[in-house]
């Protein structure tokens, strides 16, 4: 099964974008999209953000994945 997390993208820079995952920040590689900028969303499998998550899915995804983590650090379930 492939898995792939959203996150935020931080800044870009020659073909590669800092992205924040739930307050983990990573370099990706961003070269297979276009037109990304500081502040959009992306779907990231194997470093390589694979998709723009356009919309308000991208703030609600990361909104739900912060919740899912605060639950598992504090173990509510």
């Amino acid at each position: 099964m492939c898995v792939g997390i959203s996150a935020r993208v931080v800044r870009i820079d020659d073909g590669t974008a800092l992205i924040d995952a739930s307050g983990a920040e990573r370099k990706v590689s961003a070269e297979l999209l276009e037109d990304l900028e500081p502040g959009d969303y992306v779907m990231v499998h194997a470093g390589v953000a694979i998709a723009k998550i356009e919309g308000p899915s991208g703030e609600e995804t990361a909104k739900l994945m912060e919740e899912l983590n605060n639950e598992e650090r504090t173990g509510d379930h």
